[in-house]
């Protein structure tokens, strides 16, 4: 998002989600500021280049922005001088790191785009810090924001990140595939092979067939053109985005009892189409089992969980949700068991999706209304 104003243009790259978004949207209208977008980072942009004009350095301004803001957001700030600003919110809610090599200095989200992008990792940025990179290669860090409630978002490590990333010091590989084994052991099942749904899944069910010891074999071809259907923003494109991106690979499947094992359930209708398939192909049973938890809440703070009477889980007992789901068993990691799962990782954790418990108070209005 490119702000300009009457000093100059800033560039800012931001992931989360601001709650107080409209409020200091409306104190910057009232104050003159043009807003062409519906997007919280364009407030965070503006309120930062309204921070600049009232006097003091560019970084001051970030800070004084920053702490107006309640919620989640990773920042990089480009000034039209020669400085770039990262900063993690007080509670570190959403990832961030630091990369170094021969062309200078990079910031990302995850290290696999450190990787890609021939970076050697340095370490994570931390929650409040604010770390400031100029023209001539120096890197200053400090602690500009803080103390708060520590929250990571659990669900990183079930669904968002790349699985070749590490994120406050865990490996999302290593932290999928215990879930994979805590599955197998609170949830066992008598069956002859273990299926991942690709490809948040994938690492999952290589652990759960590790504990259970029975065989993993893909049961999918994947299309690799269709992005994730999660985020799709009607349910219509989220059907049609699994039916397009999945095929079951028949061979691998037909006659045989299926532990199926997938990252989540939310709404709990693209998991009963991905069973449907299965079955379809000639699959004699599938159990189905799930390395996040059920949600019961939605969240405020990045992840797309739509209205709490929308998750299946709050309109659905268990026994309904397994019919409605077309599997012959159902069975969810428990809250304990992901966060021994995740135990590696530096930071507590937001597990509010799950528990409703959240680092911060929570919205007092439905996901819906919150969004408009």
């Amino acid at each position: 998002m490119v702000t300009e104003y009457l000093k100059g243009r800033i560039a800012i790259s931001h992931n989360g989600n601001i709650i107080n978004a409209a409020a200091l949207r409306e104190k910057l209208r009232r104050a003159g500021c043009d807003f062409n977008a519906t997007t919280d980072s364009e407030v965070v942009s503006s309120l930062i280049a309204y921070e600049i004009l009232q006097g003091g350095g560019f970084e001051e301004a970030i800070v004084k922005a920053a702490k107006q803001l309640r919620g989640a957001y990773t920042l990089l700030v480009l000034g039209s001088g020669d400085r770039l600003c990262a900063l993690r919110d007080p509670s570190g809610f959403r990832p961030l790191c630091l990369g170094r090599s021969n062309h200078g200095w990079a910031v990302a989200s995850e290290s696999c785009a450190l990787d890609s992008a021939g970076f050697d990792f340095l370490r994570d940025v931390q929650p409040g810090e604010l770390i400031t990179i100029d023209g001539r290669g120096r890197m200053s860090s400090r602690m500009a924001l803080g103390p708060a409630k520590l929250g990571m978002c659990l669900f990183e490590y079930v669904y968002f990140a790349r699985t070749d990333s590490v994120i406050d010091s865990l490996s999302v590989y290593e932290a999928r595939y215990r879930m994979g084994e805590v599955l197998a052991r609170e949830h066992p099942a008598k069956a002859d092979v273990v299926c991942g749904v690709p490809d948040s899944g994938l690492e999952a069910a290589m652990g759960y067939a590790a504990q259970s010891g029975l065989p993993c074999v893909p049961g999918f071809v994947k299309n690799r053109y269709i992005g994730r259907s999660f985020i799709f923003p009607s349910q219509a494109q989220r059907d049609m985005a699994v039916r397009l991106k999945l095929s079951p690979l028949r061979v691998n499947v037909a006659g045989k009892r299926v532990v199926l094992v997938d990252d989540s359930i939310v709404r709990g209708t693209t998991g009963a189409k991905i069973v449907s398939s299965l079955k379809a192909a000639g699959a004699r049973e599938v159990h189905l089992r799930i390395s996040s938890p059920p949600f019961y809440h939605t969240c405020y703070f990045g992840t797309d969980i739509g209205d709490e009477e929308n998750l299946i889980a709050n309109r659905l007992s268990h026994d309904e949700i397994t019919t409605s789901m077309g599997a012959d068993s159902l069975g969810y990691i428990s809250i304990e068991g992901l966060k021994s799962a995740c135990s590696g990782c530096s930071l507590p954790f937001c597990d509010g999706c799950f528990t409703g418990r959240y680092p911060l108070d929570a919205v007092e209005q439905s996901k819906t209304q919150f969004e408009q």
